[in-house]
This record gives C-alpha cells, structure tokens and sequence, in this order.
C-alpha cells in the first residue's frame, strides 16, 4: 500500500533521488528544505522544478515546503496538517571542509534541526523514522572493512561530530519513547545531479574548463564509490522495514549498531573500495578529456580510506549495490554535459 511520506532535504542530491524513486512506487511525499546558498541554489531550483514536471506529468502526490528545520514552529504546522506513515530525514549541512570555517552553520542544521525533527515524530507517534548518518563517523578508525559493530567515538572533523551526535540523540529517542529509528551511514555518493562540492562534479567542471584537479594524499585515497541509485534503493528498503528491537541484546557487551530500543544502525556502500588515481582515470574516459592533475599531501579532516562492512544490510534488508564505477560515471556524465550546456546557452 502507498505511504505518506515526510521528506527533508528534497531538494539536495539524495533527497531529490528518494523522492524521485518514492512517487514512482506512488507514495504521497511532503518535500521540506531550507535551500540554503552552501552552493548554487538554483541547482536546488532545478532539481525541485524536476519533481514538479513530473507531478505535472504523471499526477503523484508530491507537496513542497521551503523551510528551514530549525524553525520548529513550521515543522509543527506540518504535522500538525497530516499524519505521515514514515518520515526520511535527509537534511543537513553538509561537507567536511566547510565545518572548518562554518561551525556554527552545522550546530544549527544537523543539531538543532535534527532535534526538531525527534521532536515533532516523538509527539506524532510516527511509526518510522529514517535518517541519514554519514561515513565521517569513523574517523580515526583504522580497522577496515568499516563496520557498525565497531565503536566510534574519534571524529576528526565537526561534520562526522555531529553526525554521530544525531545517531547518539536517536537511539535516547527511540529508548525513552519507544521511536523506532534506523541510521543510515552514506559511504561517498556520487551520480547525477549531485553536489557541485563534492570531488567528481568538481573535478568534472575543472578537466572540462582546462584547470588543474588537486589529489590530495597524491591520489592515493581509496573511496567505497556508491552510485546515487543503489543509496537510494537502501534509504527505501530501510524505511519500509520498521527498526526492530534486539531481543538478544546484551549491555554487558552493547553491540553499537543495534538495542533493546527499536533503533538499528547500516552502513550504505558498495563494498568496494576505487583508488582515487582510478575514479579519475574512468572520469576523464567518460569526458573524453584529460585532467591536468597536481599531487598534494594529506588535507586536514580527511582520512585516507572508506571502505562499507555491507553484510548486516545485505542480510536484513537484502539490499545489493550493483552499479560499477565505470556506469556510475557514465551515467553522470551523460547527465552532466548536457545540463552544462543548457546553463550556458
């Protein structure tokens, strides 16, 4: 049966993607999202004038607000509105070196705004939340693959600090007033329509217009590279599935990615990890161009490798990410250029 479904940061890269896939199925989707100017908003403009062509052209169910999660008296106004099956909280800011000159903007988004969010699916009894985690939370972690049942508890940057916040402040959620919440941990997503900031699009506009590409570790990064489709078949399967509680949990030995509480923690991956050197390499074949690239040592915040423990996800929720490197970039490409040219003509 269809769902109603509440859907912050629908107009960023995953959240525009899950909304896509939601309406397809015929879920009901109230998209919420500040729009905010971390980059260009009129790509956030672009992608929300998508979800409207495709209300126009097939008549789902999609509602868009433009507001910002701190301001919890227009969540309550929301929900206030309508009861909402599930809610995928999707927002935040976003990126790694950004925290670095703009703390107080994470504070806001990803604490504050987070908070709101508990607040108004507590008092609504709404039967799923889903949110999104991210990678950064491992940190200074070494032991690879990544798993969820190891501890995290050393961020190396503000960014995965309040990453790991948001999964800390859910699962006291879930336990005081029986919310069931799955985090999901995004290992670098990439594919069409993504974020200008991110390393891909960045590099792609800068080997398009000629300029040096800076690999930092000298290219030596090792990413678990998952495309944007196979995260969001992850975030819907999750969502769909309520986080149960673990009958066998012991706080003796707490495993982290699990409780007694109805709460659960997954990575979303690939589970197979492309040196940074290669991802470019399939970049630049996809472009047709070569990249005039400047080797430069590690970048402060940055950890050298990323590479998703996926089998708790694969096994509970049969999740199977299929899309190799070489069709993740093509398809971005092939999305990329000509969105390009119809920004310059």
């Amino acid at each position: 049966m269809s769902q109603h479904v509440f859907l912050t940061g629908v107009a960023g890269f995953i959240g525009f993607h899950t909304a896509c896939k939601l309406l397809a199925r015929g879920d009901s989707v109230v998209g919420f999202d500040v729009v905010n100017a971390y980059y260009d908003p009129q790509l956030k403009r672009d992608r929300l004038a998508e979800l409207a062509r495709l209300k126009a052209e097939t008549g789902c169910d999609f509602t868009f607000i433009e507001a910002d999660l701190a301001d919890r008296a227009a969540l309550d106004r929301v929900f206030a509105e309508r009861p909402f099956d599930r809610v995928i909280s999707l927002a935040a800011q976003a990126g790694v070196r950004y925290s670095l000159q703009n703390p107080e903007s994470y504070v806001q988004s990803n604490l504050v705004g987070f908070a709101n969010i508990l607040e108004v699916c507590r008092h609504a009894k709404v039967p799923h939340l889903t949110f999104a985690s991210s990678s950064s939370v491992y940190g200074a972690n070494r032991k690879v693959p990544f798993s969820e049942h190891d501890g995290v508890d050393h961020p190396i940057q503000l960014y995965a600090a309040t990453k790991r916040s948001n999964e800390l402040m859910a699962h006291a959620y879930s336990h005081l007033f029986d919310l069931p919440v799955t985090g999901l941990r995004f290992f670098t997503v990439y594919g069409p329509w993504g974020r200008p900031d991110m390393a891909y699009y960045s590099f792609a506009e800068k080997i398009m217009a000629g300029e040096p590409i800076a690999l930092f570790n000298y290219g030596r990064h090792s990413r678990d590279f998952t495309y944007v489709d196979d995260i969001v078949e992850g975030v819907v399967r999750a969502s769909d599935r309520i986080a149960p509680r673990n009958a066998a949990f012991d706080p003796v030995h707490p495993d982290p990615a699990t409780s007694a509480a109805p709460f659960r923690i997954f990575n979303i991956g690939n589970g197979n990890p492309v040196e940074l050197k290669r991802y470019v390499e399939v970049l630049e074949a996809a472009l047709g161009k070569k990249a005039v690239i400047e080797l430069q040592p590690m970048q402060i915040g940055d950890v050298e490798d990323t590479f998703a423990d996926v089998d708790a996800i694969k096994t509970e929720l049969g999740y199977a990410p299929s899309t190799s490197v070489e069709a993740g970039i093509g398809a971005f490409v092939d999305w990329y250029l000509p969105y390009k040219r119809r920004q310059a003509g």
